[in-house]
């Protein structure tokens, strides 16, 4: 547009699968490794007057051992539990325009025990003695502003609230935010976000959010769709997903091995659902320390991107670290990444590996698929009164005390048309309708009664491809009432206050 003649012209993907290398008339203006996060490029001398080319060439390679690839096969078909490929662009692509001196990578850190939030972010450009300045408003009202005059490229400042209205799980109170940057009289720059004010701690074994021990109902959501695979057909389709999973009585989700798009963890906050951040490790062959080069880059990008989310309660970089080709993972590249996170951010808990094998962990959970509610009581049962607890892999990783929860049981097999042999589940099939509710109810039951575990993640939400464990069909349908669903597991946990 004639307008975008001042100031510069920013290119933005939100994720290119996996190696990008971007033109523009010819030029290239950049590269990018890791296929899910976001970057950009300034494209401003790049541009000419009328028609401008922007060419992407994208390099995937799920097989080399050497990038992250989460649930997309390695071969040329789905297999298993891992599905239908995706490379090259898979979220939004964007232009903006900004000026000269701009505002950047907003970093947001609620701190309602002391009735405040405090900001940081970057500016580019050169934008010494001017002034930024904040207000957050609550329902549309003023409820604090604060300024400070900018004297390099990093800016810190807090805002002390005179309301302070808590984001809770189910009710998403949260608070607009405006930053603008002041030069010589006039607003050189202006900013619109939100923020939600939150706590989480570890406390024993309970996890408390806002200082309420609050039970975990989470379920195993892989953003996997029949049109578009990673990529949602509409917004409306993320929000929905959500949706669905509220009404089966789930209060949240592990976002499983896919560092998931934006707007979805904008809904999150936007319906009071709770997520726990996860990178796509499957397929990064972690036996040697070089595999930090290929992981780490991406997975702080991640963090970085996802920081500001209220919903997101916690990380785990790592899921189900298994031996490849006989070799084991390479605990230094756990415990190195751990650190990592804990240092870049200190106010989220962390799991190194969801399930196998924990080298340094702050929560330790697992996952078991027993099928039987009995056998799967009795192994939890001796932990109740402070006897033995059960460990998948003792001679892998060793329990220290850390709270506990099973993050992934369940994964019923239920496809009653099912005419192949590809499709599966879980165990045995249940029979019936009312045996596969008998069986979800008896497995339930035993995390939710629990005294010492502060949650569960169910397997799964929806089916993907051929496995049809989830509670709903791939294309969004229910398997069930999800009202019985939700009867099961909305009731109140031991734990919980």
């Amino acid at each position: 547009p004639e307008s975008w003649t001042n100031g510069r012209v920013i290119l933005h993907f939100g994720a290119v699968d996996y190696m990008a290398e971007v033109w523009v008339n010819g030029v290239s203006v950049g590269t990018h490794r890791g296929g899910y996060t976001l970057f950009s490029f300034d494209i401003t001398s790049n541009l000419l007057a009328g028609s401008n080319v922007i060419t992407v060439y994208a390099e995937d390679d799920v097989r080399s051992g050497r990038q992250p690839r989460g649930k997309q096969s390695e071969q040329f078909h789905s297999h298993g539990c891992d599905y239908t490929r995706t490379t090259g662009i898979w979220q939004t692509v964007w232009l903006e325009q900004v000026p000269e001196t701009y505002l950047s990578n907003l970093k947001v850190v609620a701190d309602p025990d002391n009735g405040c939030v405090h900001l940081e972010m970057k500016v580019q450009g050169n934008a010494a003695g001017d002034t930024l300045r904040a207000t957050a408003l609550y329902g549309g009202k003023p409820v604090g502003d604060s300024s400070v005059i900018v004297s390099g490229p990093s800016i810190k400042l807090t805002i002390p609230l005179s309301e302070i209205h808590l984001w809770e799980v189910g009710n998403a109170r949260l608070y607009d935010l405006k930053l603008s940057l002041h030069s010589q009289g006039r607003e050189s720059d202006v900013v619109h976000s939100y923020f939600g004010l939150r706590t989480v701690r570890l406390d024993g074994m309970a996890f408390r959010i806002n200082g309420k021990s609050v039970f975990q109902r989470l379920v195993l959501d892989q953003g996997f769709y029949r049109e578009g695979i990673y990529t949602a057909p509409t917004d409306e389709d993320l929000r929905r997903d959500i949706e669905i999973s509220i009404g089966l009585g789930f209060n949240g989700a592990r976002l499983h091995e896919k560092i998931f798009e934006p707007r979805y963890l904008y809904w999150a906050d936007q319906l009071g659902y709770l997520v726990w951040g996860e990178h796509a490790n499957w397929g990064l062959n972690i036996t040697g320390a070089d595999s930090l080069t290929h992981f780490l880059p991406e997975w702080l990008e991640g963090m970085q991107r996802d920081f500001n989310h209220p919903a997101l309660i916690g990380w785990c970089p790592f899921n189900e670290t298994w031996d490849r080709d006989g070799a084991k993972q390479h605990n230094p590249v756990l415990q190195i990444v751990y650190n990592v996170t804990k240092r870049m951010d200190p106010t989220r808990p962390v799991i190194d590996t969801s399930g196998n094998f924990h080298v340094a962990t702050d929560i330790f959970d697992l996952h078991d698929y027993d099928q039987n509610p009995q056998t799967f009581r009795d192994r939890y049962e001796p932990m109740k009164s402070g006897g033995e607890v059960f460990n998948t892999f003792p001679d892998r990783q060793t329990y220290e005390g850390q709270p506990y929860f099973i993050s992934e049981y369940g994964g019923i097999w239920w496809n009653p048309q099912q005419k192949d042999e590809k499709s599966w589940g879980y165990g045995d099939r249940p029979t019936s309708e009312q045996m596969f509710i008998e069986r979800y109810e008896g497995l339930t039951n035993v995390l939710l009664d629990h005294p010492l575990m502060f949650g569960f993640c169910y397997t799964q939400l929806y089916d993907v491809e051929q496995e049809v464990n989830g509670l709903y069909t791939y294309d969004r349908q229910p398997k069930f009432d999800p009202e019985r669903i939700r009867g099961i597991n909305a009731r109140k946990a031991a734990i919980e206050d």
